[in-house]
């Protein structure tokens, strides 16, 4: 194969002499594009040929003086492409040219103008999905298979409940991986989490009424109560999850991350749990569970909802694919429990459709094809190197500057900073060296709750945070600094 050369001032090139590339450390492009831009053009160039057996993830990073989760991205990235082909005990081979994106290829055809404008998240904005990893070509077959199939379905996909198929889909999604046993028939699509949320408080809150809200906790979720008229009552958080709101307040609603609370991280305990939803049945109120990204669990299992430890008798479940497959689709789902139904489906219709039935039938067949599965099997194992990655360097880099607690779960985790340093002001000065990170304090009812900085790592690369890392820590040493002084 004839050397495929990156240009720039390089400190690190393969050995492998039918696969000889180099890497150029000076660029502002992450490592692992560099990788497949290579790959890539000699794929299309035809050095390597259909077949082609690329080497393991591991030797390449080796050779290559990298991590071994940026060459796994890389060749993983180049799978989605359809460049490249995976199969388990097989390693990675090159796919015929005709099966790849040709659209993806660099230099196919201009950029236009609407992606010129497209601004890719920096560093580390909370909640960011990696969509350099999203399966386009698998994508685009469950599209064609739709299209050749049942077109129709894509513009009259069914009843303002949504998709049934997809409803379908779901069930056996929740049941799986959520111990939630429902009917399809429970299942309403809107258009995205914050929409499900809106619908429950329509249907179950009137305006006057108190809601118990977790503080801190999701901010547009206060905005949302406040345009509804609702009064929050906020649930402090320690170390089991939520505290059950106090009877002075009487809620009839509240809204809970028990899975994985939000900002904070970490699961509520099943003795708490249990708690609220003896709380639920005995005053007649109702529990609804945002399960933003349970999905994303680095040890074991995902922990099951507590819709599935109720039984959906007095817990409301609302679920999105924003997080764990597009956050373009704007696809959310609610489960409502069978009493609530008939208050649920005249709700949904009044306020007319809002969820787009275009995607609606081709996720269905994306879910029931199992690429669905796949595609979270792999994002799951690059987020959580990534993960790996950050926490190590947080240990490494950042001990006397500020602690944090492993979750093993999650998009995001919080590095608590000593109250010396204030957490809106180190935002500030990162913002100021291109890096976005989120004051904890900003995510309290008050503005003046606890004091750290929410930390997103899946929409990145370990070659995009390491000097993304780098600045935190010189932004947060001149705080000590100052606070010192």
């Amino acid at each position: 194969m004839s050397k495929t050369e990156l240009k720039g001032h390089t400190k690190a090139m393969t050995t492998t002499p039918w696969l000889a590339f180099s890497i150029d450390r000076a660029s502002k492009k992450p490592v692992f594009e560099q990788i497949c831009e290579a790959l890539r053009q000699s794929i299309i160039g035809g050095s390597l040929a259909e077949g082609a057996k690329l080497p393991p993830t591991r030797v390449l990073a080796t050779e290559l003086g990298v991590s071994r989760s940026t060459t796994v991205t890389a060749y993983e990235q180049l799978v989605a492409e359809g460049y490249l082909h995976s199969q388990r005990g097989s390693g990675f081979t090159v796919c015929a040219v005709g099966e790849a994106d040709l659209a993806a290829k660099p230099g196919h055809r201009p950029q236009t103008e609407d992606e010129a404008q497209v601004k890719l998240p920096l560093p580390f904005e909370a909640g960011q999905p990696d969509m350099r990893l999203f399966p386009h070509r698998q994508w685009a077959k469950a599209v064609a298979r739709v299209c050749r199939t049942t077109p129709q379905l894509m513009l009259m996909g069914g009843t303002a409940a949504g998709n049934f198929e997809l409803r379908k889909a779901i069930a056996a999604h929740v049941a799986e991986w959520r111990g939630i046993e429902a009917s399809p028939h429970q299942i309403l699509i809107t258009a995205g989490s914050t929409d499900a949320l809106d619908l429950c408080l329509r249907v179950l809150s009137s305006r006057g009424e108190v809601i118990g809200l977790e503080d801190p906790g999701y901010a547009p979720l206060r905005h949302i109560a406040q345009f509804h008229g609702l009064q929050p009552a906020y649930l402090e958080i320690d170390e089991q999850g939520a505290k059950l709101p106090e009877a002075e307040y009487s809620p009839r609603l509240v809204i809970l991350t028990p899975s994985h609370q939000f900002p904070l991280g970490g699961a509520m305990s099943p003795n708490r749990r249990q708690k609220f939803i003896s709380w639920a049945q005995a005053t007649g109120g109702w529990v609804i569970e945002d399960d933003y990204d349970s999905e994303f669990r680095y040890a074991g299992r995902p922990i099951p909802a507590m819709a599935g430890f109720d039984r959906l008798r007095r817990v409301i479940y609302v679920g999105s694919f924003s997080k764990i497959f597009s956050n373009s689709l704007r696809l959310g789902y609610v489960v409502v429990p069978e009493d609530l139904l008939e208050q649920f489906r005249p709700a949904i219709g009044r306020s007319g459709l809002r969820a787009s039935y275009m995607p609606q039938q081709a996720l269905a067949e994306f879910m029931h094809s199992g690429e669905f599965y796949r595609h979270l099997r792999r994002v799951r194992r690059t987020y959580g190197e990534r993960r790996k990655f950050l926490l190590d360097r947080l240990v490494q880099d950042f001990g006397g500057l500020g602690w944090f607690r492993d979750h093993q779960a999650g998009m995001q985790t919080v590095l608590h900073l000593p109250g010396s340093v204030h957490d809106k002001d180190v935002a500030r000065r990162a913002a100021d060296q291109g890096v976005t990170v989120q004051p904890l304090s900003r995510f309290s009812a008050s503005g003046a709750g606890p004091n750290g900085l929410l930390l997103g790592f899946c929409g990145f690369s370990e070659a995009e945070m390491s000097p993304a890392l780098d600045v935190l820590k010189l932004c947060l040493e001149v705080g000590t600094s100052a606070a010192g002084g």
